[in-house]
């Protein structure tokens, strides 16, 4: 009894033992795996922080303590130190458009109009403009527009100036020379944001102009005047080339109506010439016959079917009328003789 007992204990502390060593064995692995994990997350962390992503469209500023070290501008995955050492800010370099407002300004010859221009304008993509850009307004899109406005009104104040009124407001449009303002507007602005702010100016133009009221009126009855002047001398035109016409109608017409006369009294001659052929034909067959027909002609020239004409009937050229029957007689013993 005694030795089988000692030999169940035995074996209940052989199976404990080996329990133990394989609780030894799991815990150093299950240990590992967390490590590694922990390793893993902290890596991915630690890469997220080291890495800067630079879109198109934008720039980013590394700024060190403080300090603006780089700026990237080429669009793509950068290394950077993880923060607290390095720092990112991004910076818009799209383009963007600011409006000056109604600006009072005086023309070379004295007058006053209101002008509203615009710029259009973007963050120039060069490091050192954009750092000065970073000073001068801190990454502050609407403090630029602000100074903007400032530096149009300016700009619009001197430059006008040196334009006339006529050249700005006109009827006739080869006058008027807003493109030339707008580039001089241009050049000026240009040259004094990117000196001073590091701004690109892409484009300027003038989207309004007015004038005041006494401005306007004095415009407005200059523009009639001139429009008047216009009309007078193209009314004076139209009377001069109608003056011509109508001289030319006139000439052509006597010289047709000269014409026609010369050849009616050309052919009036031939027919009279004609008739006294035959008249004079008739005469010498039968003198009787060339009374009678000159009778009738006369009749036939003295009377229309307006005109009423009393004479005595045994009077030539009614005697031929009153005298029938000694006519009718005279022409059968015309007859008979024949």
């Amino acid at each position: 009894m005694i030795h089988a007992h000692h030999h169940h204990g035995h074996h209940h502390d052989h199976d404990h033992q080996h329990g133990d060593d394989e609780g030894s064995g799991a815990r150093p692995f299950g240990l590992i795996a967390r490590f590694a994990a922990a390793g893993l997350i902290v890596a991915a962390a630690l890469c997220a922080a080291c890495l800067v992503l630079v879109t198109a469209g934008d720039a980013v500023v590394i700024n060190r303590f403080g300090d603006p070290v780089r700026v990237l501008i080429d669009p793509g995955l950068r290394w950077k130190l993880p923060p607290p050492f390095e720092t990112t800010l991004p910076v818009d370099l799209r383009l963007r458009t600011t409006s000056s407002g109604l600006q009072d300004v005086g023309t070379k010859d004295g007058l006053r109009i209101l002008v509203q221009a615009y710029v259009a304008w973007q963050v120039s993509a060069d490091p050192d403009r954009i750092r000065q850009y970073l000073r001068a307004v801190r990454n502050q899109p609407a403090e630029a527009a602000n100074q903007i406005r400032t530096f149009v009104g300016s700009a619009l104040e001197t430059t006008v100036s040196s334009f006339e009124l006529a050249s700005l407001v006109n009827t006739d449009p080869s006058k008027v020379e807003i493109a030339a303002l707008e580039q001089r507007l241009m050049g000026q602005l240009d040259k004094q944001l990117l000196e001073t702010y590091g701004i690109t100016v892409r484009q300027v133009g003038i989207e309004r102009l007015t004038l005041p009221v006494r401005p306007l009126d004095a415009t407005v009855s200059r523009m009639g005047a001139e429009r008047a002047t216009v009309a007078a001398a193209q009314m004076a035109e139209g009377r001069r080339k109608a003056a011509e016409i109508t001289a030319d109608a006139d000439r052509d017409a006597r010289i047709l109506i000269a014409n026609a006369t010369s050849d009616a009294a050309s052919i009036e001659a031939k027919s009279r010439q004609e008739a006294a052929g035959i008249y004079s034909q008739a005469f010498s067959i039968d003198p009787k016959l060339y009374t009678l027909l000159r009778s009738l002609d006369t009749l036939d020239r003295i009377a229309n079917p307006n005109t009423r004409i009393f004479l005595r009937t045994d009077a030539a050229p009614f005697r031929v009328l009153v005298d029938g029957a000694q006519m009718q007689g005279w022409a059968a013993g015309d007859e008979s003789a024949q």
